[in-house]
């Protein structure tokens, strides 16, 4: 028994550590993943395309909670393959997650067995179980499964808001790595007073504003430069640091993005044009 998905990375509307709410926004770059069943294999194999020592126990877990819940305990192996960089702040691991979630649903044939919103749970608490998220991250796994802006309390994992934007995207990702669950979560919630504003700017659709508030809240918090928030914000429609580093996005009209890409590009690492994606995650 064999599937595949391929689920969109995200940007950063609002960085849910502050506070349990957040809000992201999927962009047209993916994880594909493939899972193959296996009822006699003895647990879950993942592997990485990219980086053959990379921790693949997320995608395990998500396999394995698929299989107890829709099919009979299978095992097999699953491979992600991704144009996400891991670590970036672009939301890897949510789009592997939702990618293996529903290549597994296809896989058993159990696709329409589950809604969406349902199905990135799934992903969610492998995610939690599997350590690589403070918050959870319902926020960056609903705009991936989802598509679109996505509004969450991640606390109680609830879908507050959804909404569609069709922008460009800036994204500049630096060389470094950053792991979400190795940020300072203490000092991200001092500027909780500013991630309420940011949570009241996004539920009245005001995504660009919230997004820029947030860049220069959590720059500040997590110890990133806001230089390139600063440049970034007479031209665009919004700007931000992307999760917990080291990416920025910005969105607005793609002549305005062209103009600002020759100046974050003179950063070392890898500065690029895309839009946001509506459809969210879908099975291959």
């Amino acid at each position: 028994m064999e599937g595949q998905a391929v689920a969109p990375a995200a940007g950063t509307v609002l960085n849910a550590l502050a506070t349990g709410v957040g809000s992201a926004f999927a962009i047209d770059e993916y994880t594909t993943a493939t899972v193959e069943l296996d009822a006699d294999a003895d647990g879950v194999t993942g592997c990485v395309a990219e980086d053959p020592e990379a921790d693949t126990e997320l995608i395990e877990r998500c396999v394995a909670a698929v299989t107890d819940r829709f099919g009979d305990g299978e095992g097999g192996r699953v491979r992600t393959e991704s144009d996400v960089p891991m670590a970036s702040g672009l939301k890897s691991s949510s789009a592997a997650a939702n990618a293996t979630v529903l290549a597994t649903l296809d896989a058993l044939g159990a696709a329409d067995d589950i809604s969406r919103e349902d199905a990135c749970r799934i992903g969610v608490g492998a995610a939690r179980d599997a350590g690589v998220t403070v918050t959870g991250a319902f926020d960056d796994a609903s705009a991936s499964m989802l598509g679109g802006v996505t509004v969450t309390d991640n606390d109680s994992d609830e879908l507050l808001a959804r909404e569609e934007r069709d922008w460009a995207v800036l994204v500049w990702t630096p060389p470094e790595r950053s792991f979400s669950a190795d940020a300072d979560a203490d000092r991200c919630r001092r500027v909780a007073p500013m991630a309420d504003l940011v949570a009241d700017l996004a539920l009245d659709g005001e995504f660009g504003r919230a997004m820029t508030v947030n860049g220069l809240a959590f720059c500040a918090a997590l110890d990133f430069p806001t230089d390139p928030v600063v440049e970034a914000m007479p031209v665009v429609h919004g700007v931000s640091l992307s999760g917990t580093g080291p990416s920025f996005t910005a969105v607005g009209d793609r002549e305005d993005l062209e103009a600002l890409r020759d100046r974050w590009g003179e950063r070392e690492g890898r500065t690029w044009l895309t839009t946001t994606q509506t459809e969210g995650t879908r099975i291959q």
